[in-house]
């Protein structure tokens, strides 16, 4: 029998997944959500590992700026970061690839809004690739933009978010995609996620780039890009963020 090279089997693979995704419309707010999990009370922030990059120590936004090079503007005081409304999302100054990624973000408190308008940010990895940020504490969203969702494609195994006012984690380990020289799709991007310590995304094979309301496909693109954090008009926290390539 002939086996065929790894980045085949992977886009053998990621081709099942699209074509199961068209069970479900993007968004589609009939797409039956995960079950809630208790991750239990939350913790002091977690150490970074000697090897860690750290992006961001409570104390500047040195690492950091807006989409077009100059200085970020979000709020920096009492060991975090938080989103200033209509300052812009801001990214890293250097870029990365494969990478193990730890993000703690707060939801503001008191809640204010629903669906989609209630504690909205993002992570981004290469500035393309987003795993969803929202409070999504009893608060009902469509599955596919609910916290620790890949946005617009995959919905988290379980929702594991706690109230707003509470410190979250995420942890991720992203392979960013593959590309000839022709700039043809070699292998797809993959995810592990971890929200609050519980695994939601087991190895996910991505569609491509993040985008709302539709699922463009992959476009060749560097192999290190920024990572970037979403300015969506909502005050979300941000501390202890840290990074270990393993490219």
């Amino acid at each position: 029998m002939k086996t065929l090279p790894a980045g085949m089997l992977i886009l053998a693979a990621a081709a099942i997944v699209v074509a199961a995704q068209q069970t479900w419309t993007i968004h589609d707010p009939n797409r039956p959500l995960p079950p809630v999990v208790d991750p239990g009370p939350a913790g002091p922030p977690v150490p970074a590992p000697s090897d860690a990059i750290v992006l961001f120590d409570g104390m500047s936004l040195l690492q950091w700026t807006d989409a077009k090079g100059q200085p970020a503007r979000w709020k920096v005081e009492n060991g975090y970061m938080e989103v200033v409304p209509k300052t812009g999302s801001i990214q890293t100054v250097k870029g990365f690839g494969d990478c193990q990624l730890h993000v703690e973000w707060m939801a503001p408190s008191p809640a204010k809004g629903t669906d989609q308008d209630r504690g909205n940010s993002g992570v981004f990895l290469m500035n393309l690739y987003e795993v969803q940020v929202l409070d999504s504490y009893e608060n009902k969203t469509y599955a596919d933009g609910m916290a620790a969702a890949i946005y617009g494609q995959f919905p988290p195994l379980v929702n594991a978010c706690r109230k707003p006012g509470e410190w979250q984690t995420y942890d991720i380990v992203f392979h960013r995609p593959r590309f000839g020289e022709d700039k043809k799709l070699l292998q797809p991007a993959t995810m592990t996620i971890f929200h609050n310590g519980i695994l939601v995304h087991d190895n996910a094979v991505l569609t491509g780039p993040t985008a709302h309301k539709a699922r463009p496909p992959y476009v060749a693109h560097a192999d290190q890009l920024p990572i970037s954090l979403q300015d969506h008009s909502h005050p979300v926290r941000y501390r202890n963020i840290w990074l270990r390539p393993l490219e």
